[in-house]
């Protein structure tokens, strides 16, 4: 379990990211064509994991607009943006800004990569939704970089996670 805050606030989430230099457990996610993508779906390239609570905020609709930006100078490089949202939120979202260099997925159905990755809110006013959080794969889904946000309410660290996008 991990303890981050919300204004100020601890709250706490279900487990812990996975380790660097470990397999990236598997998923599957819905698509905003309500298809299914899983990890799999992207070997063979470097993947950034951008996850968040909610698009209809603002920290993390501005995490989706700068790793839209950043990605699309990425050689071999997929940008995952992960919510609860349905995936009719996202594709709004999405279409209404633009944007077009990252992949939106949904965990919205049973949960299960929010606890996979340890990082569903289990208490406080945003319990069930993902904590923020930043995790890069290499091309074989080796976990290169994580970021748990400590405070909600901020941005991640984008330097530190395209810099280690450059290096996996």
């Amino acid at each position: 379990m991990a303890t981050v805050t919300l204004k100020g606030n601890a709250i706490q989430t279900s487990g812990e990211l996975p380790k660097v230099g470990t397999k990236a457990p598997d998923f599957t996610l819905t698509t905003i064509e309500l298809g299914a993508k899983s990890l799999k779906d992207f070997e063979g390239s470097k993947v950034i994991l951008n996850i968040f609570p909610s698009v209809d905020t603002g920290t993390c609709a501005q995490s989706v607009r700068e790793f839209n930006k950043e990605a699309s100078a990425l050689e071999n490089t997929k940008v995952l943006c992960i919510s609860h949202d349905l995936p009719f939120a996202q594709a709004r979202f999405c279409g209404a800004e633009g944007l077009d260099n990252v992949i939106s997925l949904s965990d919205y159905k049973d949960g299960s990569f929010g606890k996979a990755y340890g990082i569903n809110f289990t208490t406080g006013p945003l319990e069930t939704l993902l904590s923020r959080s930043v995790v890069v794969l290499d091309e074989k889904g080796e976990v290169k970089y994580t970021e748990q946000v400590s405070e909600t309410v901020d941005e991640p660290n984008y330097k530190a996670a395209l810099e280690a996008v450059k290096n996996a």
